[in-house]
């Protein structure tokens, strides 16, 4: 039986700005249009740690069952180290899953019934990340979808439930956050592209190889940035972005310096901590502007 230091390092705590960070920037330009509604946030900010937490318990059921977790460099993974039965893990992921789908049919209720449509896409989409037979996150997708889901719908669904709309200044909000949660991915699987390989997980990172994986780690870190100098049209507190300019170029430095495995570490946790200082210094600034 795993322990309860266990089951909470298998959630991947690590991960959770990824969740928080789009629900700050959705708020924030919510209310740069003067209607963010704080309880409507705070239900978005549930959804989207439950659906995290659901997925990278998914992700350790399905890689675990496949056997691409028996040789893993990272934080534990309950299956693959025989900490947890498949089963255990499995249950664990849907009650999560769960959890967000009940917080969410209440944003779908008091917003418009369409949402549920874009839930059970959200639904779907962590599932087969890593499980049913074609895991879309084995054929290299699995950017494009954290881009999609943790970047795109996070923060224009939080900015639609709480203003009825959403607006350019939330897109280029969702483009910056679905950048840097695909960042923090790249990383992943950059320190993963040895043992991917020889487990049949064909990711991005594997697909363009090592160099050209480390030039996207870049070029995803720089976009937000230019997103903040777009956002200065809708306030020029936005300029407080750039404060987090200097953790974007510490986290990139391992990456850019050639560090491999364990070495990546520190960038995983660094892209992380850049999106999330990103996010509340932009979030405070478009909030500044209504």
């Amino acid at each position: 039986m795993a322990s309860a230091a266990q089951w909470l390092e298998g959630a991947r705590p690590r991960t959770l700005p990824n969740a928080i960070a789009p629900i700050l920037v959705g708020t924030g330009a919510a209310a740069s249009l003067g209607a963010a509604v704080w309880w409507k946030a705070l239900l978005s900010l549930l959804v989207s740690l439950a659906l995290i937490i659901g997925v990278n318990y998914a992700n350790d059921y399905s890689d675990g069952i496949r056997g691409t977790d028996d040789e893993r460099v990272g934080p534990l993974r309950l299956v693959g180290s025989g900490a947890a039965s498949p089963a255990a893990v499995r249950a664990a992921a849907v009650a999560s899953l769960a959890v967000g789908a009940v917080f969410g049919l209440v944003l779908v209720f008091t917003t418009a019934w369409w949402l549920l449509l874009v839930g059970l896409a959200c639904l779907a989409g962590a599932w087969f990340y890593t499980g049913g037979r074609k895991p879309y996150g084995y054929s290299g997708f699995g950017e494009i979808a954290v881009f999609v889901f943790f970047g795109l719908i996070a923060v224009l669904g939080t900015e639609f439930v709480q203003a009825q709309r959403v607006d350019w200044a939330g897109l280029v909000g969702a483009v910056a956050v679905g950048c840097f949660s695909s960042a923090v991915l790249v990383t992943n699987n950059l320190r993963d592209i040895p043992t991917d390989s020889m487990t049949g997980k064909t990711t991005l990172a594997v697909r363009l190889g090592d160099t050209r994986t480390r030039t996207l780690h870049l070029a995803l870190l720089v976009v937000p940035f230019a997103a903040t100098l777009l956002l200065v049209a809708r306030t020029p507190w936005a300029l407080v972005g750039l404060l987090a300019a200097p953790l974007a170029v510490r986290s990139n430095t391992p990456v850019r310096g050639g560090q491999n495995g364990p070495g990546l570490i520190p960038s995983l946790r660094d892209t992380g901590l850049a999106m999330l200082v990103w996010s509340i210094l932009t979030a405070l600034a478009l909030g500044i502007a209504a």
